[in-house]
């Protein structure tokens, strides 16, 4: 499902605010709405928002004032001041602000929209770069700390019971070595070489149990280590993709 990016519209007007509802509800953004600067930045310490437009004049705090607070703690924010009233001064210091630009009164759907998608465009222009740096400066990659420690841990868990496998398999692996190194011997000669099969299958079949213990204490073992050694990979990929 589809984040809806959340927009928040500061203005005294009402029908401003409607306005912008009923341009971008239905395009994938939430459209939250704030009557005055001081409620504005409420809602802007409690959640996370997308862009900001706000009014140029309004009671109390200004929207000046409002980009300038909002560009002081977010700056990666983009703000955009919706105004009837610019003047060379406002919009000097709206740019000394940092605002994305703005937007004239009346105001028409595409407007909105538009400005809407400019604004989020250099927004994400400008998270993503800054997202990547951070990513390369850290010291010591978490993820690859965290896949030699799961790698200790499968070593240390499973030692035991590769331990337990050599003590078991050992002596048959001797047997089965002693076998095979006499039936070579006899094939040589061809008067034995029936023997020498005979024998072969005979330490097969004595063997064959073992063989099955050996697996059937060692598989679960190897299972365990192949999932660790799966996740290792996973967190070591997911590391260089990011």
């Amino acid at each position: 499902m589809k984040t809806l990016r959340k927009v928040l519209v500061v203005d005294d007007d009402p029908v401003i605010a409607r306005s912008f509802d009923r341009v971008l509800s239905g395009k994938g953004y939430a459209v939250i709405t704030a009557r005055d600067g001081d409620e504005a930045l409420r809602k802007l310490k409690d959640e996370k928002y997308d862009v900001v437009f706000t009014d140029i004049k309004m009671p109390g705090m200004s929207g000046i004032e409002v980009a300038e607070r909002i560009k002081a703690t977010q700056p990666w924010l983009p703000v955009v001041i919706v105004t009837g009233y610019g003047t060379d001064e406002n919009e000097a210091r709206a740019e000394a602000a940092g605002v994305s630009g703005f937007l004239r009164k009346p105001l028409s759907p595409e407007m909105i929209e538009g400005s809407t998608e400019k604004a989020l465009l250099e927004r994400d222009a400008t998270v993503a770069p800054q997202q990547k740096a951070e990513t390369a400066a850290m010291p010591q990659p978490v993820v690859e700390e965290t896949a030699n420690a799961l790698k200790s841990i499968a070593l240390f868990m499973a030692a035991p019971f590769i331990g337990l496998v050599y003590v078991l398999a050992g002596p048959f692996i001797g047997l089965g070595m002693l076998a095979w190194m006499g039936t070579r011997e006899l094939a040589k000669h061809s008067a034995t070489k029936k023997i020498a099969i005979f024998v072969k299958d005979v330490a097969l079949f004595l063997a064959a149990p073992f063989v099955g213990l050996v697996y059937a204490v060692l598989f679960p073992f190897i299972g365990l280590g192949m999932l660790a050694w799966m996740g290792v990979k996973a967190l070591v990929n997911r590391r260089e993709t990011h």
